[in-house]
Parts: structure tokens; C-alpha cells; sequence
């Protein structure tokens, strides 16, 4: 049997790179014997940093943001990413904290596997449906597509432990050097940034069997 291969995943449901990776490490789960956790990494954790970052405005924001899924479209492997349906839509592009929160409360519902299907959902939401993920009623919908608890989804996502979660995720993340999405750690040791092609990660973890 391969030898158990532990996989940290730092992500974000906002970031295009991360929905075009995890369909790469979910096949990479079925060739090898891995132990795959999850962490949340905001890359804008509120409206105010998103219009720091991108020019003053949330317009703006969503302009910059939509240049980048252009790449991420080219880069994906089942061509899911919907730029001109999201280019559509009137709602603001949302931040990170929302989606990351609901992710942390769903993984109470089922640990790093439930977190993960409830995070592909809800980005799938977000890249290919162009649905508002700020919005918790967009969430709540999408935690009913999951199969969550939808009382205990929404206790668990208004309960303020899940902010210290995602604190604490992002202070994992600063011990390994991290500063992006999406990033992965490879046996808490090797880490790996951006969405690199499924080869080239499975040359990596070959070397770790």
C-alpha cells in the first residue's frame, strides 16, 4: 500500500485558481493514500480591504477580479468558468469571509470531507452559476443542495468560534511562508503554490511514496 501522504490545503472560495486545483487533488485522492485538511485563506476578508486592493472602488474590484477568471478559464480543466455570466450580474462581487465561514460551519457537519464538498459547491456556485455567495441565503441554499443540517448550518455559521477558525487557519498559514491562494503542504513540509498541473503534482507526491 502507498504510504499515507498528508496534504494541507489553504484555499478560497473567491479564488478562481483554487476552483480550477481541487478537481486536480481529488483525482490525485483516488491514486494515493492521502490525508487531505482543509484551511480557509481570505484573500479579502471584508468589502474595505477588497476596495483597498483593487483601486478604490468595488467596481473596480470586480473588473480586476473578472481580467484573472479570464486566465483561470484558459487554465481549467472542464472549462466551468462562467466570466461572462458573472460580468452580468449586478451584485458586488463578494468577499471572503461569508463563503469561508459557511465552509467552517459545514465542517462541523462532516469534517475536512464535508468542508471540501460544501467548498467545491459553493465555488462551483460562484464561478459557473454566477451566484452571490455573499448573500447567506445563496449559502443556506447551497448547504441544502449539500445535504447539511440547515438549523445547525446556521447556528454553527453565527456562532463567532468560526472567525477564530479562520484566524487560526491563516496563522498556520504564516508559519509555513504562505501568502497566497491556492497553496498546498505537502507531509507539513513541502509547500507547493499555485494551480499546477496534475502531472507535475503527481511527480511531487511520487517522491513521497
Amino acid at each position: 500500500m502507498n504510504k499515507l501522504i498528508r496534504i494541507d490545503f489553504f484555499h478560497d472560495v473567491i479564488c478562481g485558481w483554487c476552483y480550477v486545483l481541487s478537481p486536480r487533488i481529488r483525482q490525485l485522492d483516488l491514486e494515493f493514500n492521502l490525508e487531505i485538511h482543509h484551511h480557509a485563506f481570505a484573500l479579502s476578508s471584508s468589502r474595505e480591504e477588497m476596495i483597498a486592493k483593487f483601486g478604490g472602488s468595488m467596481a473596480q474590484a470586480k473588473r480586476t477580479i473578472l481580467k484573472h477568471w479570464e486566465q483561470c478559464l484558459l487554465a481549467d480543466d472542464f472549462n466551468r468558468i462562467n466570466v461572462e455570466g458573472m460580468r452580468s450580474e449586478s451584485f458586488e462581487y463578494p468577499f471572503s469571509m461569508p463563503g469561508l465561514i459557511a465552509c467552517k460551519a459545514a465542517k462541523l457537519q462532516g469534517g475536512n470531507k464535508m468542508y471540501w464538498n460544501y467548498f467545491d459547491a459553493v465555488t462551483h456556485a460562484h464561478m459557473s452559476q454566477h451566484r452571490n455567495i455573499g448573500d447567506l441565503d445563496v449559502l443556506t441554499n447551497i448547504a441544502k443542495e449539500t445535504g447539511l443540517d440547515i438549523n445547525k448550518f446556521l447556528n454553527d455559521y453565527s456562532d463567532p468560534q468560526r472567525i477564530e477558525e479562520i484566524k487560526d487557519d491563516r496563522a498556520i498559514a504564516n508559519e509555513y511562508g504562505i501568502h497566497s491562494t491556492p497553496s498546498l503542504v505537502v507531509n507539513q513540509d513541502l509547500v507547493l503554490s499555485g494551480a499546477l498541473d496534475l502531472q507535475s503534482l503527481k511527480n511531487t507526491l511520487i517522491r513521497f511514496n
